[in-house]
């Protein structure tokens, strides 16, 4: 190799480390409530789309987290291109299913845009939230199951605005949770797993455009196969 070979390799090199530095600065944010979200995870995830998770109580509509949702782009590929042949022009039950029952390594961040929500109320919520999914897939009211969610997460932890939760489904049907970027319990259950996912990607999501945007991103790996 001689001296320019190398020289050029190099510069290649710095370049690619640049963008990728680059890339990890990047954030979208969630234009109702303001809230920014890395378009990558450390873990090498990528953003796929933000949303907001409201509340009705007593006929009122109550922000209560922002959320972005992440996946593994190798995975998300291979199970779908795996499966569907011919690309849909969008997104469509049986693409979204895919990803609910494969899980194909999600994440979501949640940045709470409430003040003074305690871990209990939140837990509740949650667990409300998972259980009729659950039911929705086909699942029995499995309420001890649910109840382990952030079960380690202490009932008297306050949650002020721009408090993170984050979420995972792991490899092996694993899912793990992270509040204030700390684990405070992982379960293994495919069923929790997916009804996780099943509220972001489900018949009734919790952010309808975020679904959307979700199914967008599948359509364009399915359709690029160079």
């Amino acid at each position: 190799m001689n001296a320019d070979t190398s020289t050029t390799r190099n510069a290649e090199n710095e370049i690619h480390e640049e963008k990728l530095q680059n890339e990890d600065m990047l954030i979208e944010v969630e234009r109702k409530t303001g809230i920014s979200f890395p378009v990558k995870l450390s873990d090498g995830k990528k953003l796929i789309g933000v949303g907001l998770r409201r509340k009705n109580f007593l006929g009122l509509s109550f922000r209560v987290y922002s959320f972005g949702i992440y996946a593994d782009k190798e995975k998300l590929t291979g199970v779908l291109r795996s499966k569907i042949v011919n690309t849909p022009t969008k997104g469509t039950d049986e693409i979204y299913k895919m990803v609910i029952d494969n899980t194909v390594g999600v994440t979501v961040k949640m940045v709470i845009v409430v003040s003074n929500l305690s871990m209990n109320m939140v837990r509740k919520n949650f667990n409300d939230s998972v259980v009729a999914a659950i039911v929705e897939l086909g699942g029995g009211k499995n309420n001890e199951l649910t109840k382990r969610i952030m079960e380690e997460a202490k009932d008297d932890l306050k949650l002020t605005r721009g408090s993170e939760i984050e979420i995972t489904c792991l490899p092996g049907c694993i899912l793990e949770t992270k509040v204030h970027g700390k684990v405070v319990n992982k379960l293994e259950s495919e069923m929790l797993c997916r009804a996780f996912i099943y509220l972001y990607l489900g018949d009734d999501p919790l952010d309808k455009e975020a679904k959307e945007k979700f199914g967008m991103f599948m359509l364009s790996l399915i359709g690029d196969r160079h």
